[in-house]
């Protein structure tokens, strides 16, 4: 069967999911749409069946981008998505508004089972519910009661699925009217649905109340202040991307060295030749160009995701959303750019958690303009070259000021870019953030597991392939020439490579900016990664490794002339380079990111041009202003 997950945001659908599929998950986006799909294997009685995890969704009726999906999938029998059967996820907790879009999809004639989860929270606020007096208002459908974050009823609920009731045409509202075109029998419709819901006094039966607010809303007093409520963000989000840049690197570098010492293995042990080049230098450095990023993928949503089910970012996304909404973005935005500071590749993963379609598209093309660590070794590297070691009133060290300067300048035309998008994109719906504040939790640990290792199967398996089949082009780019012949020393091969070639070819178009062709290899090379340009100047300049090898590249850098006897290296030149890298999204990987999540090649392509095109007006201004 292929079973549809249903219910409103925050009752617990993740953790039914998570609990009735483990680690047999498959993301994906619905066919011909951008909106994402979460299905997995599920197994009853020696039957398998397909469990679809559907977007949170208030009623049938659509009002955003997402809940469109919802309807289309279940008022079409021959979409593929279609349920032969629905588990609905209701928060016992808050059943009469739950109980609003179940009625619908029970009215529709849906083989229904109604999940009654977070048990515990119903229990702790007093709240009892007549199972028998609910089952007789709806007797064609299946009633169970569990709490799945700690996995309490998972027994019941499978075998609930194992038998469904067949439905006969009983209905919960008879003269209910479910119409799509018609706005006001949508409204007719709802209120009457809920002037029945709230009609039902049994269902719900509260002990003694009492005026004292929980614990959850009396530190929301301090979470959700208009001050102190951002001050504890900015500590938590700089703690988090402490934790990143300070561990991340670790693993990162064993992995780079991992695969340095691999590749030199295979390089010494195999025969001389192409097949030799091509492991060594093709196939090793790609594979190793895609788990290098894993590290920072984990880290970011291993926080996320404690942060998400610990029900603290919900409060985040309420606080920020007011901040956002003039840029066209949405509170869930912040999130996803700040990590794209680490990397754009996990930032732009984060924006699944964004519904609206129109601002997650806006949140996935802005967010490479932040700048990521990648970006790090080019603007060491050239304000080292090019900024001298100074301080600006004496206590202001310049080199620290114009690297400030540079995050700056991304994060300025990141949000003056969202301004343009949210102008140029067209959406029939207007975007709205509608959201309730969950109640503080202890993070479920086995959900955080599940949620960091299908991120990162996410990038490996999708993204990995295209950065993957990218690495190898680089490599054939740079090791073949038309002369085909082998040259004494690498930096000869890279010269006179097809690339080289490319770079040579270019040097009229870049040179209006102060590159030479040197620099426009680079520039072609670090398209599998930024940090590619200090290794493309190295080979060049024929720098070997070693202690010093940073500064004997500098040396070189400075030292070297144009054919006029000009310096290739001034100020001028190393400003406008940095500008360029601000702006230019040269990441074969975060392109790969960007189609897997935008299920369109479209859309990275016009990022690519349009970051391309900015980088290089933004670089030639750079350069004649400071010439």
């Amino acid at each position: 069967m292929n079973i549809a997950l249903l219910g409103n945001p925050n009752t617990g659908k993740s953790s039914v999911f998570n609990m009735l599929t483990g680690l047999r998950q498959q993301i994906g986006n619905f066919p011909g749409v951008t909106v994402e799909q979460r299905s997995g294997s599920l197994f009853v009685n020696g039957q398998t069946h397909n469990l679809i995890d559907f977007p949170g969704t208030y009623s049938l009726y659509p009002h955003s981008h997402d809940e469109n999906i919802v309807y289309q999938v279940l008022s079409e029998p021959q979409h593929p998505s279609y349920p032969d059967h629905v588990i609905f996820v209701a928060d016992s907790s808050n059943l009469e508004r739950n109980l609003l879009f179940f009625s619908q999809l029970y009215d529709i004639g849906f083989s229904c089972t109604l999940v009654l989860n977070m048990s515990d929270i119903a229990q702790r606020k007093g709240i009892h519910l007549s199972s028998e007096a609910l089952q007789a208002q709806f007797p064609e459908a299946q009633l169970v009661h569990t709490n799945a974050r700690v996995a309490l009823g998972k027994q019941r609920l499978l075998e609930a699925i194992a038998q469904p009731i067949k439905r006969s045409g009983h209905r919960f509202l008879r003269d209910g009217v479910i119409d799509l075109s018609d706005t006001l029998s949508q409204k007719a419709d709802a209120e009457a649905r809920l002037e029945r819901i709230r009609s039902l006094q049994f269902v719900q039966l509260k002990k003694e109340e009492t005026n004292k607010p929980s614990w959850s809303r009396k530190l929301d007093h301090f979470v959700v202040h208009p001050f102190w409520g951002y001050l504890l963000f900015a500590v938590l989000l700089l703690t988090v991307f402490q934790f990143i840049f300070a561990f991340a690197s670790i693993p990162m570098d064993l992995i780079e060295s991992g695969f340095v010492s691999l590749s030199n293995f295979v390089k010494s042990k195999m025969a001389a030749g192409l097949l030799n080049d091509l492991i060594a230098q093709g196939i090793i450095p790609g594979i190793g160009g895609v788990v290098v990023f894993i590290p920072h993928i984990a880290i970011l949503f291993f926080f996320i995701s404690i942060l998400e089910e610990s029900g603290y970012l919900a409060r985040v996304v309420f606080i920020m959303d007011r901040l956002m909404r003039p840029f066209g973005l949405n509170g869930k935005s912040v999130v996803p750019l700040m990590s794209s500071m680490a990397c754009a590749i996990p930032g732009i993963l984060a924006t699944r958690t964004i519904p609206n379609w129109k601002e997650r598209m806006i949140t996935i093309l802005i967010a490479p303009f932040m700048s990521c660590s990648a970006r790090i070794p080019v603007y060491t590297l050239l304000i080292s070259l090019v900024i001298p070691n100074v301080y600006v009133g004496g206590f202001i060290q310049l080199q620290g000021l114009v690297l400030f300067a540079l995050y700056a300048l991304g994060v300025i035309f990141a949000m003056l870019s969202a301004v343009a998008l949210n102008w140029l994109l067209k959406q029939k719906s207007k975007g709205f953030h509608l959201m309730e504040l969950p109640d503080y939790k202890a993070p479920r640990w086995g959900n955080v597991a599940i949620n960091v290792y299908e991120k990162v199967r996410i990038f490996v398996s999708d993204a990995g392939k295209i950065i993957f089949a990218l690495s190898i082009l680089l490599w054939a780019l740079a090791t073949f020439s038309p002369e085909n012949k082998q040259f004494d020393t690498p930096e000869q091969q890279l010269e006179h490579s097809y690339i080289g070639i490319f770079g040579k070819s270019i040097e009229p178009a870049i040179a209006p900016l102060g590159y030479d062709w040197k620099i426009g290899v680079s520039l072609l090379t670090s398209f599998a990664a930024r940090e590619v340009f200090v290794g493309s100047l190295a080979t060049i300049y024929a720098v070997t490794d070693g202690d010093d090898a940073q500064q004997r590249l500098m040396q070189r850098m400075k030292h070297d002339q144009k054919a006029d006897g000009s310096p290739v290296f001034t100020l001028a030149t190393g400003l406008s380079l940095m500008v360029f890298y601000v702006f230019a999204m040269q990441c074969m990987a975060t392109f790969a990111v960007v189609k897997r999540e935008t299920n369109s090649w479209r859309w990275p392509f016009i990022q690519l041009f349009f970051m391309g095109a900015l980088a290089y007006v933004a670089a030639l201004f750079t350069f004649h202003f400071f010439s």
